[in-house]
């Protein structure tokens, strides 16, 4: 079994579950309207912050009010730029299936919903036989979710930073503690919730628990959303301790029992499925120590404290050349590769001995 604080006082009767990690995730375009002050940007620099800035001068915040908390050292050597629905890109995605047994592309950002052409990138995924997931913070989903669930999409994980005024503008730029504004983007995130939910696309609401602090937003979800709305709670990895803690004070005054151990080989996240006693389930992701076994090792930031995400899965971006790149770290962008190097060098072998090993680890 994996050593992880919240599994150390599981009892041996709950069911575990060991899946392998199948899914691609894909960063389709930089640009969105929110300004998370713990964005990663999937890596990547903020892109309208950073044309004028030489490789590797990159810098993290800039005049728009978005961050990408890990561009100033993660060596990143390209700027995103959207991804569009060619014959590059379907030779992109039918290259990493092949090589790595992908069954799931999971499209990414900025914010996917202000790509004009997201029905169309569904459309050709799906053709190719992919299961699409998007995830989204809401601000677009009423004007494109409806052709994005004609085209095929499977789900959608609403990232949802504060369901009021005041929640929003703990972790926004100050531009966000604008009543009319903040009030703006809410409503934008409910009627898009509603849409989905309406279309019959499986929806689902991520919030980020960093501290105790933030443990009433979770509970306003509850109250103001649907039980088919399910509720995620992700473990904040720059809070540490901070943020299991909150997480148990979470599933304490929710009076949540542990249903599932659901583990997935070859990728850091795992997840825990609760049930309330209203019947309604409560799923909480964390985040493991799994390391890719070579390409990890020297890494300076191979260390309990420097190491934030561990091996997440694989990343596809296409820069302003027009060049697919994948990654395997976001603090690390420096290992990044254009796909046809990737798919034949000893990076993808790399990952495909992983998830196998982990599997049979976690299945042992």
């Amino acid at each position: 079994m994996i050593q992880h604080p919240a599994l150390a006082k599981i009892d041996s009767s709950v069911p575990v579950t060991v899946t392998a990690d199948r899914t691609l995730r894909v960063k389709v375009i930089d640009t969105c309207g929110m300004t998370c002050t713990f964005c990663h940007n999937e890596g990547t620099p903020v892109s309208t912050d950073n044309r004028t800035h030489q490789i590797g001068a990159f810098a993290p915040t800039g005049p728009s009010g978005r961050v990408s908390i890990y561009a100033a050292t993660n060596g990143s050597s390209f700027l995103s730029a959207p991804v569009f629905p060619d014959e590059a890109f379907r030779h992109a995605l039918t290259q990493l299936r092949q090589a790595l047994d992908f069954d799931e592309v999971h499209l990414t950002g900025g914010e996917p919903t202000l790509h004009p052409r997201l029905p169309q990138l569904i459309a050709l995924a799906k053709e190719i036989g992919y299961e699409v997931s998007v995830t989204s913070n809401g601000e677009n989903g009423r004007r494109i979710l409806a052709d994005c669930a004609d085209a095929g999409l499977d789900h959608v994980n609403f990232s949802i930073f504060g369901t009021t005024l005041e929640e929003l503008a703990q972790i926004q730029h100050a531009r966000y503690r604008r009543p009319a504004l903040a009030r703006r983007k809410i409503t934008a995130l409910d009627e898009s919730i509603q849409l989905a939910l309406d279309t019959g696309i499986g929806t689902r609401a991520n919030v980020v628990l960093p501290n105790r602090g933030h443990v009433p937003r979770v509970h306003h979800l509850l109250r103001k959303y649907s039980d088919r709305l399910s509720i995620r709670v992700l473990s904040s990895l720059a809070d540490g301790d901070n943020s299991l803690q909150a997480i148990d004070l979470l599933l304490n005054e929710l009076k949540a029992e542990l249903e599932e151990v659901r583990l997935i080989a070859g990728t850091s996240g795992f997840r825990m499925a609760y049930r309330l006693p209203s019947g309604r389930e409560l799923i909480v992701k964390h985040i493991r120590p799994l390391r890719l076994p070579d390409t990890c090792t020297d890494c300076r930031f191979n260390n309990p404290t420097d190491c934030e995400e561990g091996y997440y899965g694989v990343r596809l971006y296409r820069d302003t050349t027009g060049t697919f790149h994948v990654g395997v770290c976001i603090q690390r962008m420096d290992l990044c590769l254009p796909v046809e190097e990737f798919v034949a060098g000893t990076a993808c072998a790399e990952v495909a001995r992983l998830r196998e090993r982990d599997f049979q680890d976690l299945t042992a």
